[in-house]
């Protein structure tokens, strides 16, 4: 009975190792996007989502990457709840997923949106060089972290199915 029980959690946390995944994915990217509104946005007045029209486009585009932002926290918040019901939400899987998201976020927000795109910078101020370094190493870092979570769950998981055959 337990040789079955050990088998059935293994499959099915197999199954959930995506969904526990892509629940900290959405909440990472929505913390770092709203901290981002937050911070840079807000509180400093760095800058607006888009800064290429009118102060009042400015802040109609914050209020859409705000809802953007919800959006992703509450859609991460629905499937980690589904996952604690199941009883296969997976706490350092899910870390993993929020330091990917929140790094790949601010990858993507200061390669593709600040240097490709041009829809705004970190900061209006001459020399942007080391205000960009120093976002974009924070997101490298935040995404090499996430990475090692993810990994070492992989590696965790794989572990476990060796011992749950081993039994067998």
């Amino acid at each position: 009975m337990d040789k079955e029980i050990s088998q059935f959690s293994h499959s099915k946390r197999h199954t959930y190792l995506g969904r526990n995944l892509l629940s900290g994915l959405f909440f990472g990217l929505g913390l770092a996007a709203f901290i981002d509104e937050t911070v840079f946005h807000q509180l400093l007045h760095w800058h607006h989502f888009y800064d290429k029209s009118t102060t009042t486009i400015g802040l109609v585009s914050d209020g859409l990457f705000h809802a953007f932002s919800w959006f992703a926290t509450i859609a991460s918040l629905f499937i980690l709840a589904d996952l604690r019901h199941k009883q296969f939400f997976w706490l350092k899987r899910w870390w993993g997923g929020v330091f990917l998201g929140s790094g790949g976020f601010q990858l993507y927000d200061g390669i593709i949106q600040h240097k490709i795109m041009r829809i705004h910078q970190i900061r209006y101020v001459e020399n942007i060089f080391l205000y960009d370094l120093i976002w974009n190493i924070t997101a490298v870092i935040l995404i090499l972290i996430g990475i090692f979570f993810i990994y070492s769950t992989k590696k965790e998981f794989h572990r476990f199915k060796g011992e749950v055959l081993d039994v067998q």
